[in-house]
């Protein structure tokens, strides 16, 4: 638990400093080039969708092992060289500092009326297109894409570190990492990216429900509209197409009163996303910032909540 709180503040001080090697950029290079590989020898729709579930176990499996064999390494050298490197795998795979600052990234131009930056910003951060984003619909793409990756970007890798060590956190990782990279439903991915995600989906299932719980708590503590932001996760969170973003995307629109959702273009095509929280009024600039000081509150509620349960169970055996 000492690990998991080590790793906490390492990430909120430091982040993921560029010099450092990232397990995510080796995950991703493992992807590509086992992606290549099946796609040679998978021909057919039905080959390619279990050259997926090939590509998926490969994956996670790999970092899981990779992760163990590395810890149980540095234990042999020294102890504190094993609880130094769990430390820092573990905070590798969270991102609290960093959704935090490619959040600023764009409030910042925004505030400034620099739409050309901004845009520029928003598209590190998203995948919708956004060369003909305005002011409002940068600050919408931005409030969600800090709502969805609270998830992603922390109370997952903290649920799975809590569970089983740096391990488990990096494989989660190669799991969102693979969802990233190939779960995408168009035709390129429809049959290689299938089991990836819904193994995505599997393995945020209960983290995405334990961070809707989190944000209302949030809402409560720093003032906002913690009923709002209830009423809203359970009346609206369905209507997102994905059964996990729904849930603190409505969640965070519920708590700063806003409406989140609309039309969006990938590639050129228009999607439109049902509407959280439809009373709620566009999100203004200002949400960003109210949107990261919700990512902080709600990532320490999740190290608070995550160790006190794990103590009582702990307790109980």
């Amino acid at each position: 638990m000492l690990v998991v709180v080590a790793a906490y503040m390492l990430d909120l001080l430091v982040g993921d400093p560029r010099w450092l090697p990232h397990p995510v950029v080796i995950i991703g290079k493992v992807i590509a080039g086992l992606e290549k590989f099946l796609r040679r020898v998978a021909g057919s729709p039905l080959s390619l969708r279990i050259a997926g579930v090939v590509l998926a176990a490969v994956v996670v499996g790999s970092s899981y092992l990779a992760a163990h064999f590395l810890i149980r390494l540095a234990a042999l050298v020294h102890p504190w060289l094993a609880l130094g490197l769990e430390v820092w795998l573990i905070a590798t795979t969270f991102a609290v500092r960093g959704l935090a600052g490619a959040a600023r990234d764009v409030l910042l131009p925004l505030s400034r009326g620099d739409l050309d930056l901004a845009r520029q910003q928003v598209g590190f951060i998203v995948g919708r297109d956004t060369h003909a984003m305005d002011a409002r619909e940068m600050t919408r793409a931005t409030v969600e894409t800090v709502a969805e990756n609270i998830v992603d970007g922390f109370v997952s890798p903290l649920f799975y570190a809590l569970i089983g060590g740096a391990p488990l956190a990096v494989a989660y990782r190669a799991v969102n990492t693979l969802d990233s990279m190939v779960g995408y439903r168009n035709d390129l991915y429809r049959d290689l990216g299938w089991a990836s995600a819904r193994l995505d989906d599997v393995a945020n299932f209960l983290p995405a429900r334990w961070t809707g719980l989190l944000l209302v708590a949030a809402a409560w503590l720093s003032g906002r509209r913690a009923g709002e932001a209830w009423q809203v996760m359970r009346k609206d969170a369905r209507r997102h197409p994905s059964p996990n973003s729904g849930i603190p995307e409505a969640a965070m629109a519920g708590a700063l009163g806003v409406r989140l959702g609309g039309l969006n273009y990938y590639g050129g095509q228009a999607s439109f996303r049902a509407y959280l929280n439809e009373s709620g009024h566009p999100p203004l600039i200002d949400h960003i910032r109210q949107a990261v000081d919700m990512l902080y509150l709600t990532a320490a509620l999740a190290v608070i909540n995550g160790l006190a349960v794990k103590l009582v169970f702990c307790s109980l055996l």
